[in-house]
């Protein structure tokens, strides 16, 4: 037997057997969508840019040359360079690092968050539901840039502030995905086989609630991961995310606008960075939401 033949058995052996026959077939799938492709291009040049940011980037991300400031795209200067005479094309690079960073920490943060939010007023309704989802509801109600101005205007500006600022906002979404899915099979069979053989409440919903909410998270986690980015280029512009001399796209953006009418290059090679990798999160998200979609299984 091959390892495709292993891998598409439909009578897996083993629960490892089974989930890397799903994951092989959720890949295959991805392949066959041409966007899915390149929103994966796009993530993964972006992951290797801040891994090997120290060897890709010509130049240092905070040295000056003031001989040659905002000179134009060239040989020496593929992008140009700044006000402070910094090469632009180096600090788009070190600033894939800030980016990746914060994509991954808001992730980290916020969907497990309101993961369990979620779960937990979907499976025990009643008052837990309505105190919980009452609360979310009041997140939701205001905009998630203006949210996080307010709350990183109370912690004070800063990388780690905002990460904070935008974890916070973006967590009620999650908890009302899953919530939905859980009023959709806490009175399953399995659910009351389970109870019946004595599992407390936690249990369910750690080892078999939660579990099954995984896969619209992972979509809307993706898909959400554009307006993240767009949310800390946001802060970074007014002054309140990463601070100088950090090479954060939307602090440059914000110091090149100034020079925008005659040296375009300065906020506009940053510009072109945010657009590009927020389209690639956005490609990846629409293909992950057509392969696992459970209606769409089977078709």
């Amino acid at each position: 037997m091959t390892t495709r033949d292993w891998l598409l058995d439909d009578s897996p052996t083993s629960r490892w057997q089974a989930s890397a026959g799903r994951a092989y077939r959720v890949f295959t799938a991805l392949l066959r969508n041409p966007l899915s492709v390149v929103g994966g291009v796009i993530i993964l040049v972006l992951v290797l840019t801040a891994i090997f940011a120290p060897f890709l980037a010509p130049y240092s991300a905070t040295g000056q040359d003031l001989a040659n400031r905002l000179a134009p795209p060239s040989d020496m200067h593929w992008m140009g360079t700044d006000e402070l005479g910094r090469d632009i094309f180096s600090r788009v690079i070190w600033g894939s690092q800030i980016t990746l960073t914060i994509v991954l920490l808001v992730a980290l943060i916020s969907a497990p968050l309101g993961l369990l939010i979620g779960a937990v007023a979907g499976y025990f309704g009643g008052w837990t539901d309505r105190v919980l989802m009452g609360i979310t509801d009041i997140f939701l109600s205001m905009p998630k840039l203006i949210l996080a101005l307010a709350f990183v205007a109370a912690l004070g500006p800063g990388i780690n502030n905002a990460i904070i600022a935008i974890a916070i906002t973006s967590w009620p979404a999650y908890a009302r995905i899953a919530r939905a899915e859980t009023l959709t099979i806490r009175n399953a069979e399995f659910i009351a086989a389970v109870r019946l053989q004595g599992a407390s409440p936690v249990r369910v919903i750690v080892r078999h609630i939660l579990p099954l909410c995984t896969s619209s998270m992972i979509i809307r986690v993706t898909l959400d991961m554009a307006g993240v980015i767009l949310t800390a280029a946001g802060l970074g512009f007014l002054g309140l995310g990463a601070q100088p001399p950090l090479p954060e796209w939307g602090a440059m953006i914000s110091r090149g606008r100034t020079f925008i009418l005659d040296q375009w290059w300065v906020a506009t090679m940053p510009g072109f960075a945010i657009i590009v990798v927020s389209l690639g999160f956005c490609f990846l998200g629409d293909g992950l939401r057509d392969v696992l979609d459970p209606k769409s299984e089977g078709k």
